[in-house]
C-alpha cells in the first residue's frame, strides 16, 4: 500500500462556488475544478506531492483521521 492510500480523498460539488472541490483534509485544504474525474486525478497528484515534501524534509506525516461516514441502517 502506498502512503497516499492511507488518506481519504473525495470530490464533491459545491453549490456555493459552482465548482467541484477535491478534498483530503488530513493533508490539504482542497483544490477545485470543473471536471470531477480530472480533479480527482489532480487531487491524487497533490497528495503524492505533499507526502514527498514531508519525506524530503524528514517530517512525520499526520495520522490519517478522516473516514467516510457510514449510514446506519
Amino acid at each position: 500500500m502506498k502512503k497516499a492510500d492511507r488518506y481519504h480523498k473525495w470530490v464533491e460539488w459545491s453549490e456555493e462556488d459552482q465548482v467541484y472541490i477535491g478534498k483530503c483534509p488530513d493533508l490539504i485544504t482542497g483544490i477545485h475544478g470543473g471536471d470531477p474525474v480530472k480533479l480527482y486525478s489532480e487531487l491524487c497528484e497533490v497528495v503524492e506531492d505533499v507526502i514527498h515534501h514531508f519525506d524530503a524534509e524528514g517530517r512525520k506525516l499526520p495520522v490519517p483521521c478522516t473516514r467516510p461516514m457510514r449510514e446506519v441502517v
